[in-house]
């Protein structure tokens, strides 16, 4: 459509939830998507596309709002780009996100599944990140009502993050209910210290600027570990600011910052210096502890991890004797978690920093049946590795959004596991892939974990067994 059409859609009922945290109704008898809605809402809407099988828009006049609407606890709600359920009840996302999971195994896995386990809820439906990225950026996304040529250079910055699908506008937060404090304190702290001592904050289509980036990062245990991101190297300025958190937040247990002088955001490749404090932050499971890094992958909800992880375990059904293969293992979670209830257990992933963590955890929690793997999936995994490393008994896969390569498929076909537990992101390739390893197996267990409340993103576990 041209940007000129205004096609104004009056009383649409919204009857569903749909994928992507869009609801949905119907109009003249196709589907039209409309994000932020509610089941039971009736709305204006202004068209934005029209397809062949579908339309799509946005609220333009709240004519009615359903009865189950909750109000939003977060004054950024329908800007960021975050937490975009809301304002839908909890038991009423559970229950969708269930029902995406029963449509993705069906429509594109073609599975036979048995019935689907409860989704386990999180412990946590606020305050349950255990690591949030900011943005620093000189020119911050205006909001509705204010007036861009009224604000003051200082009033245009901010730190905060991205807009929806706008790589280089940054919505100004001033409050985040995703992460305890002291993360909230902390952010506003390092914005007023950057304003106030002429801290430039960066501009990405200029490349222009002096702060780039701020990572908080907290354990279950307490700890705090704050990053920073410089666009270059200013000793003085440095020092200045990462000294000035260190002495406003004791409970900031470590420091580091990047000098990252590319010409996007990331870090990959980067070191990561370490400033002061302590080198490490810690998360337990059960009697497991976790060392975190800067660059450490760890699962974003830490308390939904264990019950995720628990559940993996309950899917084995391991007896001790087995030899287990966990694969994109990470920094060995899943692994060392089951460690003690097999008899070997065999990680294998991608990046050689995650497996140097996996490798490090593995000692300090004196566990001896574990060895670790860094390298490409699809070379790794091959019939000499399974001859030199033994036969797996059971694999767990918990791989990227985009599941497993097609070869890795093909050598577990082969490998024969008596069982395999795939616990996946995504379930849309989790549904392909199950598809795939249907020519031996079944699939006998499923249970969806809900990781990320107030989004529509879902973890789903399966567990399947060799067809005799």
């Amino acid at each position: 459509m041209k940007k000129k059409d205004k096609i104004i859609l009056k009383d649409v009922n919204i009857e569903t939830i749909a994928a992507e945290g869009k609801s949905l109704g119907h109009v003249d008898g196709k589907v039209i998507f409309v994000p932020g809605s509610v089941p039971g809402d009736v709305v204006d809407v202004r068209l934005c596309k029209k397809r062949k099988g579908y339309l799509e828009g946005v609220i333009v006049n709240m004519i009615k709002p359903s009865p189950v609407r909750v109000k939003p606890f977060c004054p950024h709600f329908g800007i960021c780009g975050g937490c975009v359920w809301q304002s839908i009840p909890y038991e009423m996302q559970l229950k969708s996100k269930q029902q995406q999971v029963v449509d993705q195994l069906t429509r594109i896995g073609h599975l036979d599944i048995p019935e689907i386990m409860p989704i386990l809820p999180s412990l946590k439906t606020t305050e349950f990140r255990n690591k949030l990225d900011f943005t620093f950026s000189k020119k911050r996304w205006i909001l509705s009502g204010e007036d861009p040529d009224g604000l003051s250079d200082t009033e245009r910055l901010g730190l905060g993050f991205h807009v929806k699908g706008m790589f280089d506008k940054v919505l100004d937060i001033k409050t985040c209910s995703l992460q305890r404090e002291p993360s909230n304190k902390i952010r506003l702290f390092v914005k007023d210290y950057a304003i106030s001592h002429g801290l430039e904050f960066f501009d990405l289509r200029e490349q222009t600027g002096f702060l780039r980036n701020l990572v908080i990062r907290t354990s279950s245990g307490g700890e705090t570990m704050v990053i920073v991101s410089f666009a270059r190297e200013d000793e003085q300025a440095r020092h200045g600011l990462l000294d000035a958190v260190a002495e406003k937040f004791p409970e900031v247990t470590s420091i580091y910052y990047y000098i990252n002088g590319k010409a996007n955001d990331s870090t990959d490749g980067l070191e990561c210096f370490h400033y002061s404090g302590s080198r490490y932050i810690y998360e337990s499971m059960e009697n497991i502890k976790f060392r975190i890094g800067p660059k450490s992958f760890f699962q974003t909800n830490s308390g939904q991890a264990c019950r995720l992880y628990d559940t993996v375990r309950s899917f084995c059904e391991l007896k001790g004797d087995e030899v287990l293969y966990d694969l994109y293992t990470g920094t060995g979670t899943i692994a060392l978690f089951l460690s003690r209830g097999v008899k070997k257990v065999v990680g294998i992933e991608y990046v050689e920093e995650a497996i140097a963590d996996a490798k490090i955890n593995a000692g300090e929690n004196n566990i001896e049946n574990a060895s670790f793997f860094a390298g490409d999936m699809k070379d790794i995994l091959n019939a000499g590795f399974i001859n030199e490393n033994g036969h797996p008994d059971v694999i767990v896969l918990d791989p990227p959004r985009a599941g497993i390569h097609p070869d890795v498929a093909k050598t577990i076909l082969e490998a024969e596991p008596a069982r395999i537990v795939y616990v996946s992101c995504n379930p849309a390739t989790q549904a392909r892939d199950l598809e795939v390893l249907s020519q031996k197996y079944r699939v006998d267990k499923i249970r969806p974990v809900d990781m990320f409340p107030q989004t529509a993103h879902v973890e789903n576990v399966a567990a399947l067994s060799l067809r005799k």
